[in-house]
């Protein structure tokens, strides 16, 4: 009997140890809850803060949140055209060009004078040409990029990105002019010779710079041998020596020189 209430009293002790242990431990736990929920947001300052954070560990999907709540909320702080650059970066890294060259533009719209409005022009630029697509497809952002890219250039003759907006600027005009040689290449293995000259003259007229220019000229040279238009072959020789005095096809018009002062 003696052991059975001893037992009794011991269940009893237990019981009212695991109630305090299980009350203390639920207590601590509100409290490590609480500590951590993020302070209440009352500020420009704050929310920018925040905001900031949240997009240096590239939580891009809250950073977007409360950097739109920010234009919102505090249109007129000082943290509004960051708000705006940031969603344009966010929507940049994330690849989505369209959003990112849209976010960019309103940006310098809207604040004209901000201190990323150079930056913002460049990385506008920098959208269209990773949206131009390849040569064989609509050029609708070839052209968008060689604009952005010329608009930088005018308005930041000496900046430092200066000659890499002019390298892009040449690789699309490249891809242009590619794509209209592609088209007459095809048109004249056709023997569609006037519709050939459409685009070759294209290229000499408008892409004269770019590296198709002197592979235009000889197919143009081809074209003429093939019409026997011999007297208008000779003055496209005398041009293309003008043009290119150490062109990669010189040796061959030496060579038609020569057939046709045997003709």
């Amino acid at each position: 009997m003696a052991t059975k209430l001893l037992k009794m009293q011991i269940n009893t002790i237990l019981f009212k140890f695991f109630c305090v242990f299980f009350i203390v431990a639920f207590s601590v736990y509100l409290d490590a809850c609480s500590s951590a929920k993020p302070p209440e947001i009352r500020t420009a300052d704050d929310l920018f803060k925040v905001a900031k954070e949240k997009y240096e560990k590239e939580d891009y999907e809250e950073a977007s949140k409360l950097f739109d709540l920010l234009k919102l909320q505090y249109p007129a702080s000082q943290y509004a055209d960051d708000a705006q650059y940031y969603l344009a970066e966010i929507s940049f890294k994330r690849g989505e060009y369209i959003m990112a060259a849209f976010h960019y533009n309103w940006l310098r719209r809207s604040y004209p004078n901000s201190s990323y409005s150079k930056e913002s022009l460049y990385k506008t630029a920098l959208c269209y040409y990773n949206l131009s697509p390849p040569f064989d497809r609509d050029q609708e952002y070839t052209f968008k990029a060689i604009e952005a890219f010329q608009d930088f250039q005018n308005a930041y003759p000496a900046d430092s990105l200066y000659p890499f907006a002019g390298k892009y600027i040449k690789e699309l005009r490249n891809k242009l002019a590619y794509r209209n040689y592609f088209v007459a290449l095809l048109y004249y293995k056709w023997l569609s010779y006037k519709s050939a000259l459409v685009y070759i003259d294209f290229i000499l007229d408008d892409f004269s710079d770019t590296d198709y220019a002197e592979d235009a000229y000889w197919l143009k040279i081809n074209i003429y041998k093939e019409l026997k238009l011999f007297l208008d072959l000779k003055e496209l020789f005398k041009d293309y020596r003008n043009k290119f005095p150490n062109g990669k096809y010189t040796n061959q018009i030496s060579l038609l020189e020569k057939e046709l002062a045997n003709l």
